[in-house]
């Protein structure tokens, strides 16, 4: 679980170095707009100290209305109130969600000009004002607005004119190009853009044109895709953060769940998942920066309440054991409009999943979707039928009622009846909806000081153990919280030089409730000097496991960058330094056999400047006897009934048959297969343990018949106990001209549907052949 964004009011710092993932250790501002109308509501006080995004809906917006305040007066109450970041969602394209007339905008197609001088122009230049330059600052880029250009602007099911008219002029990707540009060029500015959610991208036919539309815009306007910091989904949504009861691998009956009238052959059956694989993809296909993160808002996806599935549906057909499991209840996964019977979901929190940067509240509960009948309006928003409880609905959401609410208001405009029903419904329960936690974690032990320059103490400590989860530590600077971590350690940053500092520490959990502080320890900055540097090395990049025994793991990873020089990298087993090498190769030695480690590296430089953490490996012992005693065999199945269609799909599994865990590091699986084209594009479409720990490539392999190239395969990390498997990974290849193959006469190829032996698929491990005959 992660941690909880709080709401601690920590005394102002000097602007901080630009961070990978800006959640992390920050303290979100509450939209005090929202925030009263929440605590006017009985029962609202439980979560009107959350924080949320402000939305400039509409150019007035930036000045401020009637009945909200501008961008620079949230921007002062933002730092009135301690807080270092601030959510805010851009949200005023020409010709605006042409798909969803409740959220039509001001501005038509031909007001690019406008939307560019009179729209982006002036939010950035609030943004960049230096009063603001502590904030990091979340933008939200657009919602609803690429994702219509891929589903609703050709000939499909659903598409409007008003999207084909879009499509044409270009001037979404325009649009979205130029905010990421300007926007990204504040160094505080952090651009999300919306990625719309799995019940809309999840399909196959959806998923890469989406990363594909994307990219054009994010290359758009002089922008380029390091403008882009993440991406999030369900903004303003309702679909589900995880499903529990379920799996989309799940099979009824020998029909698989996928073929569900619920899940329709989607992909994936929630949001976790989606944005998970939807991050590989955009940096495996899209060129995205590796270091992406992902924001899933949770504000409305709770689903709790007493109707909320406790276990699996009934067997007795795969639809009714999809919709007795599932907990989103809604007639289709495309109705968006103030779905009755939604609660709260999870409360805004940093980094919570592998690459989720955070869970966050977009759009904040109460605020309206869209009005349930015509009512005229001076901001440029239509009726939308999707609203209407009473419509019989439409192609789009397959001819379902639309689950909407009655009495609702215009969208964006307070809505109490929804916001008493979200929070009776909420999940995780608000309090007094569920058992109470009083129970605090326990005291941080062992709390020292690990490294001082002129300007920084660094900390580090025993993590805290609790009965639910710790989520998080304060950091106490004499007496004041500074910070808060969500590991075990912090630096303490914008120190004077030659100065000793009093530090303590304690423990948070989810519930609010709070350890004692830890003991007290000093740390003194060093002395100064003129010009000194306080530019923190790059993150260092590509780290990977390069070898394992029974007591070791051996790591490299790519040398960082800085503008002094990097003096020594600082690597972490399981959060702790275990060693500090100079070069860019660390083994650590003294392990467990048959053990699995986390590990991670930061780079240090000579003023010992440190910079962020690198993503999380995995690196497990070998056993005892010295080597890997498990044995790896390949299995597989294939959906694909066609051979001389313009895709190789397969689905593979790794077994290890043996009697001890097997390490995955150093596996390789081939798949071969003849063709003459000149270059391939290959997808990890789902796995379950994770697309983005899979690399795939196809290598030529001379001219043996059938065998001429072949589809490399390799897990990056992780390991397989005795007996287990990897579960299902699917797999898709295509040539770069999405011309068709022939795979009849391919050496791997086979027609199986279900898991078998594959004895034609190569698996190698250090190079060697283990599994399979080769070619």
């Amino acid at each position: 679980m992660g941690a909880a964004l709080t709401v601690a009011l920590p005394a102002p710092q000097a602007a901080a170095a630009r961070v990978e993932n800006p959640y992390v250790g920050a303290t979100p501002y509450v939209n005090e707009d929202w925030s009263a109308r929440a605590a006017a509501e009985p029962g609202g006080s439980a979560v009107a100290n959350e924080p949320s995004f402000v939305w400039m809906d509409r150019i007035a917006a930036i000045e401020g209305t009637s009945i909200s305040r501008g961008l620079r007066a949230h921007l002062d109450a933002a730092l009135a109130q301690g807080a270092n970041m601030f959510q805010v969602v851009i949200y005023d394209l020409p010709g605006r969600d042409c798909a969803a007339l409740a959220s039509n905008g001001e501005l038509q197609i031909a007001d690019l000009q406008r939307y560019k001088t009179e729209y982006i122009d002036e939010i950035a230049g609030i943004l960049d004002d230096a009063a603001y330059a502590n904030l990091r600052i979340a933008a939200l880029i657009e919602p609803d607005s690429l994702p219509n250009m891929v589903t609703n602007a050709g000939s499909q099911a659903g598409s409007t004119q008003a999207c084909r008219d879009v499509k044409a002029s270009g001037v979404y990707e325009k649009g979205v190009g130029y905010a990421l540009n300007k926007l990204g060029d504040i160094p505080n500015v952090y651009n999300y853009i919306d990625a719309g959610h799995h019940g809309w991208l999840g399909w196959d036919t959806n998923l890469d044109p989406s990363v594909d539309e994307f990219k054009v815009a994010a290359t758009s306007e002089g922008a380029t895709v390091n403008d882009v910091t993440g991406f999030i989904v369900n903004t303003a949504n309702y679909s589900a953060l995880h499903e529990p009861y379920f799996k989309v691998t799940d099979t009824v009956a020998n029909n698989p769940v996928r073929s569900s009238t619920w899940i329709d052959w989607n992909q994936y059956i929630d949001e976790l998942s989606f944005a998970q694989a939807l991050r590989d993809r955009l940096v495996s296909r899209g060129g995205f920066p590796s270091g992406i993160g992902m924001l899933i808002d949770t504000a409305r996806n709770g689903w709790g309440g007493p109707d909320r599935p406790t276990g699996p549906g009934p067997t007795t057909s795969v639809n009714a054991y999809v919709d007795g499991s599932r907990i989103d209840p809604r007639y289709h996964a495309g109705n968006w409009c103030n779905q009755v019977g939604a609660g709260i979901g999870e409360r805004p929190q940093a980094a919570p999943e592998p690459g989720i940067d955070a869970y966050v509240w977009a759009k904040p509960p109460g605020e309206s979707d869209g009005n349930s009948q015509p009512e005229d309006n001076d901001e440029g928003k239509g009726f939308d039928q999707m609203c209407d409880p009473t419509y019989p609905g439409n192609d789009r959401n397959g001819h379902n009622p639309t689950g909407a609410m009655p009495n609702a208001p215009l969208a964006g405009h307070w809505f109490s009846a929804q916001f008493q029903m979200l929070l009776a419904n909420a999940y995780p329960p608000l309090d007094g909806g569920g058992p109470v936690d009083d129970e605090a974690p326990t005291v941080p032990s062992g709390l020292r000081v690990t490294g001082t320059t002129s300007s920084t103490v660094s900390l580090a400590w025993t993590a805290s153990t609790d009965n639910t989860a710790v989520t998080g530590y304060d950091v106490y600077r004499n007496g004041a919280v500074v910070g808060t971590a969500t590991g075990t350690t912090y630096t303490d940053s914008g120190l004077n030089p030659t100065t000793a500092y009093q530090y303590r520490v304690r423990a948070k959990d989810r519930a609010g409730n709070v350890s004692d502080q830890s003991s007290q320890v000093t740390g003194t900055t060093t002395a100064g000097q003129g010009g000194e540097d306080r530019d923190a090395p790059t993150v260092p990049a590509g780290l990977r496991v390069t070898g394992t025994t029974a007591s070791s793991v051996s790591l490299s990873w790519t040398a960082s960058s800085d503008n002094v020089g990097v003096t020594s990298y600082d690597v972490y087993r399981d959060g702790v330094i275990v060693g500090s090498p100079t070069g860019t190769t660390y083994t650590d030695t003294g392990l467990t056999a048959t053990t699995t480690y986390q590990y991670q590296v930061r780079a240090r430089d000579l003023a010992g400047n440190a910079s962020a953490t690198t993503s999380q490996v995995t690196g497990t012992t070998t056993s005892s006897g010295g080597g890997p005693s498990g044995a790896l065999k390949v299995q597989y199945k294939t959906s694909d009934s066609s051979a001389t269609d313009n895709a190789v799909r397969m689905t593979l599994q790794l077994v290890n048959t043996g009697s001890s865990a097997q390490s995955l590091n150093g596996v390789e699986v081939r798949y071969w297969f003849s063709d003459s084209a000149s270059s391939y594009t290959t997808w990890c479409d789902w796995a379950q343990m994770g697309c983005g720990n899979l690399t795939q490539s196809v290598v030529a392999n001379g001219s043996t018949a059938g065998a001429d190239h072949y589809l490399k395969v390799t897990p990056t990390s992780g390991s397989l106990a005795a007996g287990a498997n990897t579960g299902e990974i699917q797999l898709r290849l295509h040539k770069a001209d999405w011309s068709n193959f022939n795979e009849a006469d391919d050496y791997s190829h086979s027609t199986s549907t279900s898991f078998t032996d594959a004895p034609k698929i190569g698996v190698y491990v250090g190079g060697q052949l283990v599994w399979g005959t080769a070619p």
